[in-house]
């Protein structure tokens, strides 16, 4: 950005007065004593706010500037790629100074976000013209009206419409964690309990599914090495803050504040670590916002276990909303995503990290799919409608925080006038239909009513079709609508035609014809005429109605009462058009914001029904099937496909090989061999998403699937190092394996690919064997397990549940051809030096790797690894030696019944004694 001159009224940064000028440090000699370098007001002032928000870069208001110095100015100017300059002094050294546009402020502002700034916007909070009754040098107040943070923001400019924006706090108290969030954008504000023994597996989930834009911790949360694993990859985005925003006893008092309630009862009943997280946000969100609090929906507790666990590998591994690569082209949830409003969308988005356990919940969602699949035409028009309805939710909190303008007003109007067409369309079918589902009838209920009826009517009323984005433009009060507006808005518009009009009266009176009234920036209107006619206009009667003004060569300017009358009526028109509109414009936010529950659940539902039909489109555009989604321990899929290599293979005009999996009782664990290349990864990850798709909501790629709610979705799929915590590959995926065999119950599917191939042969097959045991005979998980290891087959023998299962191939004049198919059986080779010719590794080489396979098959090792299976004892049994026999322990026992936070210090004294009783008993009576 080029240099510009910054409009201000405030002394200059330095008037070169004092040491910090040239002339005074020529006179400077060693035997003097020197002044102090002087400080100008202005920079005084700016040092000041800058001093009380440290961590920020401070946007300085100047005019139609916000103005950033020193090492603001470095770090901007470096990110934003625009000038840096130097303008003043400030102790003898020259400031480095950068500004940007207030007009285009927030393209800026999302730039530094994203490169994980934050800022301080500082604007002018007095009139300059006050500012000078105080003195000439006087500075204009200013104030930190908003601190931008990464979490906080709400414009549309700043925000992808598509995603919600979420604000995080962690809280542990008393030895138990919770985690809350909230978008500020749409009013969302929810907390969940972390599983006492599971806070890292919740944690690292939760923050994998909410993507936070900001995550709030206490400045003295104390945490282990599992939960400082869990935080690790989010730290660019950790905000530690002070530990007395988490204080669970003010949490309750601040959020009794903020809803403006007695009692949190209405609510429901949270836990004290809950209380806290929610607390710390809404501190947060006072401090950052100065007090402009957004509106927020009621909080709201999510039940432990209420939705499908999916921890951070799982949802990085199936590549649910990005892929491997970290793109959101290629992931399912863009695969998936035909919704038609941005609300619609991150609803979508939000159910798909979120799939529901509660098998009434989901079969609830797949009836308003089904409702919709059946009803073409409902469903086309529905959408039709739904593609001209604005973004309601993000309208209503921009207005809400003070930063809405006439466009999020005219948001919300268009928003309930389609919200009420859809309510009717719909009922008609309901009435049709005999009535639909839980969901879509709770939707329809909240669409539109009375109150939002009023709300809508009014809006209509009151603006014009396509008002402008801010205020400050004026013209988005419709005429008619406001009489005493009409008359300043025809003054003002109309003030060329009344000036016309004096014009011709005064040339009428004076009988000059050449008489003109003219406009200049200093004088404001007069009457022009040349220096001939200049004298008669200054002689009586004519002198009586025309006052001299000014004389110049070419023209003689006069005034009038007249003319001066009405010119201060136009020059004040335009201002009190423009401050009429300004009054109108909050009376109608103040009606809206009255009414934001009602208007926020008619967006919801309207948010709703958008997924539902999209999804229904979904299903028939790819033909997708309803699923069977019950309490039951079933996993059955009839020609299940992948959503997104089918989709990408359609396009192409190549057909997806579909497959069959039946994980029921007999054969939970499924040990699928076959080499590379074969679709092994493929089938395994495709079962995993459906059963994402089916518990979020939506029909599944297949001919017809019947799955028991699954409550845990473990993927350990394919091989990376995280090098940024120390870990290699193999021990990535060491980690991933013992998060699934300590976590997985028999109500979980577990995926795993390739376990133990990271090591040295004998250590992999080793652990890749006991790993397979423990899935089978502890966790009892329906589990999919490819290997390359096909001496693991050998475990079918004594493992029941185990089936074996392998990817069909055919060899053809020394080639394979990979078929996809999934068929009962095992693999007797891995063809891996096929799939390296296929890759095009050198025929020398090919040709001595056959030789060295060759070779080691003919040791006869292969047999000996097989025979094991017949040789080792059973994993039961040697879980069974190493445990060792409990006993009660009345003491153990008797710790674990205290509730510590509901004693009294009374209380605690007297369990102290009474364990201590327990204690002497446990040792006969010893000290």
């Amino acid at each position: 950005m080029a240099d510009h001159p910054s409009s201000s009224t405030d002394s200059p940064i330095s008037d070169g007065s004092g040491p910090s000028g040239g002339a005074a440090r020529a006179k400077k000699t060693p035997k003097k004593t020197t002044k102090a370098p002087t400080v100008t007001p202005m920079m005084a002032q700016f040092l000041d706010i800058k001093d009380q928000h440290p961590d920020s870069l401070l946007f300085y208001r100047m005019g139609d500037f916000y103005e950033l110095f020193f090492d603001d100015a470095k770090q901007a100017a470096a990110t934003l790629d625009i000038a840096l300059t130097k303008r003043g002094k400030h102790l003898d050294e020259d400031i480095p100074m950068c500004g940007v546009p207030v007009h285009a402020a927030d393209n800026y502002l999302a730039r530094l976000i994203r490169a994980g700034f934050k800022v301080a916007v500082c604007e002018q909070v007095e009139d300059p013209a006050e500012a000078k009754k105080r003195g000439s040098k006087s500075v204009v107040k200013r104030e930190v009206v908003r601190l931008v943070t990464p979490g906080t923001i709400t414009e549309d400019g700043l925000l992808e419409s598509r995603r919600h924006n979420f604000l995080v706090a962690i809280s542990v108290v008393a030895g138990d964690a919770a985690i809350a969030w909230a978008d500020m954008s749409t009013g969302v504000l929810e907390t969940s309990c972390l599983r006492p023994g599971e806070w890292a597996g919740d944690l690292d989930g939760a923050l994998s599914r909410l993507q936070a834009g900001e995550i709030l911790v206490s400045d003295k949360l104390d945490t282990d090495e599992n939960i400082e694993r869990a935080l690790t990859p989010w730290a660019g985005v950790i905000s530690p803050v002070e530990s007395k925003w988490f204080d669970s006893i003010r949490a309750i008092q601040r959020i009794k504040d903020v809803y403006d309630v007695a009692s949190l009862d209405g609510f429901g009943d949270f836990p004290r670590p809950c209380l806290s997280a929610m607390g710390a946000l809404l501190a947060y969100m006072v401090d950052t916002q100065k007090g402009q609090m957004p509106r927020l929906a009621p909080p709201r507790l999510h039940p432990v276990g209420g939705t499908l666990s999916i921890d951070s590998a799982t949802q990085r591994n199936l590549e649910l909303v990005r892929t491997l690569g970290g793109e959101a082209k290629g992931s399912l949830l863009t695969s998936i995503d035909m919704t038609v409003t941005s609300a619609g969308g991150r609803l979508l988005a939000r159910r798909l990290a979120s799939p529901l356990t509660d098998v009434v919940g989901i079969n609830d969602r797949l009836d308003s799919v089904a409702a919709f699949s059946s009803a073409d035409a409902l469903r086309t028009d529905v959408r039709d409608m739904l593609r001209a309805v604005p973004d309601m939710e993000r309208a209503l909190s921009r207005l809400g925080l003070g930063r809405g303008g006439p466009r999020d007003l005219a948001a919300v109007r268009d928003g309930l006038a389609g919200s009420l067409k859809i309510k009717n369309l719909l009922s008609r079918a309901a009435s049709q239909a005999g009535g639909f589902g839980r969901e879509l009838t709770s939707a329809m209920g909240v669409m539109a009513g009375a109150g939002l009826d009023d709300v809508m009517v009014e809006l209509k009323r009151a603006l014009v079709d396509e008002p402008p984005l801010i205020v400050r433009d004026g013209g988005f009060i419709r005429a008619g609508y406001h009489a005493p507006l009409d008359e300043f808005r025809m003054l003002r518009d109309e003030s060329r035609r009344l000036i016309a009009a004096l014009e011709a009266k005064y040339r009428d009176y004076t009988g000059i014809n050449s008489l003109k009234i003219k406009h200049n920036g200093v004088i404001g209107f007069h009457v022009d005429v040349s220096p001939k006619h200049g004298d008669a206009l200054m002689q009586p009667p004519l002198s009586e109605v025309f006052i001299h003004r000014q004389t110049l060569a070419s023209s003689v300017r006069f005034s009038s009462a007249e003319l001066s009358a009405l010119a201060g009526k136009i020059s004040e028109a335009a201002d009190r058009a423009l401050a009429l509109e300004h009054d109108l414009f909050a009376k109608l936010v103040d009606q809206t914001m009255s009414h934001w529950d009602d208007v926020m659940q008619a967006s919801f539902a309207l948010a709703t029904v958008d997924v539902s039909t999209a999804l229904a489109e979904l299903a028939l555009d790819r033909n997708w099937v309803r699923p069977l989604v019950d309490d039951s321990l079933a996993f059955e899929i009839t020609g299940g496909r992948h959503p997104v290599v089918e989709a990408a293979l359609s396009g192409v005009g190549t057909a997806f090989v579909a497959n069959d999996c039946n994980l029921n009782d007999g054969q939970r664990l499924w040990l699928v061999t076959g080499p590379n290349m074969a679709g092994k990864s493929t089938f395994l990850r495709q079962n995993a998403l459906v059963v994402v798709l089916a518990q979020m909501g939506a029909y599944v790629p297949a001919s017809a699937a019947h799955i028991g709610a699954v409550d845990k979705l473990f993927s350990r799929v394919g091989a990376s190092d995280n090098l940024a915590q120390g870990l290699s590959t193999f021990m990535v995926e060491m980690v991933e394996t013992a998060a699934i065999l300590n976590q997985a119950s028999a109500r979980s599917l577990v995926i795993l690919d390739e376990i133990g191939r990271g090591t040295a042969t004998y250590d992999g097959l080793s652990i890749a064997w006991a790993t397979a045991e423990c899935l089978h005979d502890v966790n009892c998980a329906r589990a999919l397990f490819a290997t390359h290891y096909h001496e693991l087959t050998a475990l079918s023998s004594r493992l029941n549940q185990m089936s074996l299962h392998t990817m069909r191939v055919k060899e053809w004049h020394g080639d394979i051809v990979f078929l996809h198919e999934v068929t009962s059986g095992a693999a007797d080779r891995s063809y891996g030096i096929q799939a390296a010719k296929l890759a095009g590794l050198p025929q020398a080489v090919i040709t001595r790797a056959e030789q060295v396979l060759e070779s080691l098959e003919d040791t006869g090792e292969k047999k000996q690894i097989l025979d094991l299976a017949n040789d080792l004892p059973l994993f039961r049994d040697v879980i069974a030696a190493a445990s060792p026999e409990k006993k009660d322990d009345p003491l153990r026992r008797a710790i674990a019944d205290i509730a510590a936070d509901d004693l009294s210090p009374r209380e605690a004294l007297a369990e102290i004694y009474r364990l201590k009783d327990l204690l002497h008993e446990s040792k006969g009576g010893k000290s």
